[in-house]
């Protein structure tokens, strides 16, 4: 194992969203509470408290499906404004601890409080006095987890859930890791179990007996060594204040299954016309375009196209995913979900558009227009007519 004296520690906020709604409204305490919308409502479950989860509910699960397992809970819509609002009331806590903060999601984050110890003690007892100061002043619930890195210090605080807090030491790691199943690897999802299990690995322990060469023919030289590295409770990456987006994207769920055209194309323009105002705001333009189609199965299709140059144009980004579309879909098969993003990012002053393009700078030209307005008037204040108008949420990017 790799021995290091970083101190880090992962804040998870229980079950967030729906804690927040049972603080909030006391008749909820002790009660299945479902948040991502009403039962008669098409959507997935984002939150379940720990009360639904005994029913067998859980993040991403159809709404309908929550239903029917737990017909009495209580379903509710995300309100998104007072979660955000109720996150950097959070975020304040953790800066009495810490300058270095990496918030990866609206209710967790890292804090390096390595060097910390002379003046608020060891990280075990900022651990505890970070709870302490989140359930007395927003009394809210956190699970917190501590060790010598980042994947160490989150999978703690997952040990550690509920309301815990779970410390994995150096002398420690080995024979933890050594008992758990390999999905329990950050980053190991659905797909990649199974090809382990394919390999006859399933716990962290058999995966660390696996040579390096041969992780990197399955799983790419990447992947396979961020496999062979995390089996060992190695990971140097460090808590970084200032995360850089990496994707950007948006998706919908419709009221209906639909196998309309026009109205699934300018769902396309309304996501293209978000994506492309995200970029220019940010400074960045896209080289990889990303198109996400569910149908009425829950069949769930992915495709990647990389354009031939960078570019921040929603034209661009919805003639392209058009195309996309049209090989994906026949045309009949009822779709459920739609959704597009963008990745694979440079900065957009690093990208020379041809002064013989005049296409491009027309396009550019009414984007900078519509930018003018949206940034003195909101984003809503103007759009493409064709474009199914879609809100800006503002929502961070992973």
């Amino acid at each position: 194992m790799l021995m290091t004296e970083r101190q880090i520690i992962h804040v998870d906020m229980d079950a967030f969203f729906a804690a927040v709604e049972q603080r909030d409204n006391p008749t909820f305490l002790g009660k299945p509470v479902i948040i991502g919308g009403l039962p008669h409502q098409r959507g997935v479950v984002s939150t379940a408290s720990y009360e639904a989860r005994k029913f067998g509910i859980c993040s991403a699960m159809p709404i309908a499906e929550a239903y029917r397992r737990c017909p009495n809970g209580i379903f509710l819509p995300p309100n998104m404004p007072k979660y955000r609002a109720v996150s950097k009331e959070v975020h304040k806590i953790f800066q009495y601890f810490s300058p270095t903060i990496e918030a990866i999601s609206i209710d967790e984050a890292f804090l390096d409080v390595t060097g910390c110890e002379g003046a608020l003690g060891s990280a075990e007892k900022i651990g505890r006095n970070i709870k302490k100061e989140i359930f007395e002043r927003l009394r809210l619930t956190a699970s917190v987890g501590i060790s010598y890195n980042k994947f160490l210090a989150k999978l703690s605080s997952e040990l550690g859930k509920p309301d815990g807090l779970f410390v994995i030491t150096p002398g420690k790691a080995g024979a933890i890791l050594d008992r758990l199943p390999v999905n329990k690897i950050w980053g190991v999802g659905s797909k990649a179990e199974k090809r382990l299990k394919f390999l006859g690995i399933k716990t962290i322990k058999q995966l660390r007996e696996l040579p390096l060469d041969l992780l990197q023919r399955q799983f790419g030289d990447v992947q396979g060594y961020r496999l062979f590295q995390l089996s060992r409770g190695i990971d140097e990456r460090p808590v970084e204040t200032v995360r850089e987006a990496k994707s950007m994207a948006r998706e919908v769920t419709f009221p209906r299954d639909t196998c309309d055209r026009y109205y699934l194309e300018s769902m396309l323009l309304g996501m293209a016309d978000i994506l492309g105002y995200r970029l220019r705001v940010a400074g960045l333009k896209s080289k990889t375009i990303c198109l996400k189609v569910r149908f009425d199965d829950f069949q769930t299709l992915t495709r990647n196209y990389s354009l031939s140059e960078p570019s921040d144009l929603d034209m661009v980004i919805y003639e392209t995913a058009k195309q996309m579309l049209d090989l994906a879909w026949d045309g009949k098969r009822l779709v459920r979900l739609l959704g597009l993003g963008v990745t694979s990012f440079s900065p957009a002053d690093t990208i020379q558009m041809s002064i013989f393009d005049e296409e491009k700078k027309e396009k550019k030209l009414l984007a900078r227009t519509l930018d003018t307005i949206r940034g003195k008037y909101g984003f809503g204040a103007i759009g493409r007519a064709s474009a199914y108008r879609l809100e800006e949420d503002n929502k961070a990017e992973n």
